[in-house]
């Protein structure tokens, strides 16, 4: 998938797009071009750590802002609760399509005080969506990696967004000599870009040190997009293989081979009917045929 078919076609199989920011990089800007594409969905635009002007520009009728920036649970007792909010504007959404935007999940489950709740909450966020007639999507915004979010339990249909800065592709470039694709082979790219882009310091220093422009820009973005069908993939290409699979030889014991080995004296097991002298603790030795045993007592001729 393009990022050009993710702005400007609507596909049905599009349901849970996550976009996720960094210290170094802003989705915003991509996000705010989403919001801008002209559809017949309704969209509801839940604003809890950006101001709405950073996602939309004026008024629109597309678009029904819920500005809940000055939302401080347990401030006040008026203070209402921020899924009831929320649940309750999804509720008076018009029929048919529908585009719910929350900006941020961090913020989100700041508020709720509960990982666990959050994620149940955006679950049923997600079931509403896949009831509503296509192209309905739920779209969140993240500064932080959600791991429980990506995962194929949470939603089948989802598309991963990540943005980086584009200061790592001349990096890449100039320090470890492998420029993008077509200029070097993909394998060797994103061997070496993947493990780059998930060392945030390292990319924070790109940005942020003392040769970096100090904040990531709003033109030029790297954009990787990732949908469930190969996060699919990946899990099953990390899962660990069976070393006993495709060998000549058979590494596994039937019951019978397990209880005759049982049954095979050790060589370095002493046997005695006797009983240990120390609770059970005893020193045995064999001597060695070179061994000079001699039962004197070595210091006899010492008078003491």
């Amino acid at each position: 998938m393009s990022l050009r078919s993710l702005l400007h076609k609507s596909q049905p199989e599009q349901q849970f797009l996550l976009f996720q920011s960094s210290s170094s990089q802003s989705a915003l800007p991509i996000l705010r071009s989403l919001l801008a594409v002209k559809s017949q969905t309704s969209t509801l635009l839940f604003c809890l750590l950006y101001p709405p002007s950073d996602l939309v520009e004026g008024a629109s009728g597309d678009v029904q802002v819920h500005d809940y920036l000055d939302h401080i649970p347990g401030y006040s007792a008026d203070t209402p609760d921020i899924q009831t909010s929320i649940a309750a504007a999804v509720e008076k959404a018009p029929a048919g399509a529908l585009s719910i935007v929350i900006d941020s999940v961090d913020t989100l489950a700041s508020d709720i005080g509960s990982d666990a709740e959050t994620f149940t909450f955006l679950r049923e966020l997600v079931s509403i969506v896949a009831s509503r007639p296509g192209p309905s999507r739920l779209i969140l915004h993240t500064v932080t990696p959600q791991p429980i979010l990506i995962q194929s339990s949470f939603s089948s249909s989802l598309t991963h967004i990540t943005v980086y800065p584009p200061v790592i592709l001349t990096h890449l470039a100039s320090e470890y000599l492998t420029p993008p694709p077509p200029l070097s082979p993909e394998p060797k790219f994103w061997g070496v870009f993947l493990p780059f882009s998930e060392r945030a310091s390292e990319t924070d220093r790109l940005v942020y040190g003392p040769e970096g422009q100090g904040s990531g820009s709003q033109e030029e973005i790297i954009v990787q997009i990732l949908d469930g069908k190969i996060y699919s993939a990946k899990k099953a290409e990390q899962s660990i293989p069976d070393p006993t699979q495709n060998v000549s030889f058979n590494l596994n014991l039937t019951p019978q081979q397990q209880q005759s080995r049982a049954q095979v004296p050790l060589p370095y097991a002493h046997e005695s009917s006797k009983p240990d002298p120390i609770q059970g603790a005893a020193i045995f030795y064999d001597p060695d045929s070179a061994d000079d045993i001699d039962d004197d007592d070595p210091d006899e001729d010492l008078d003491i």
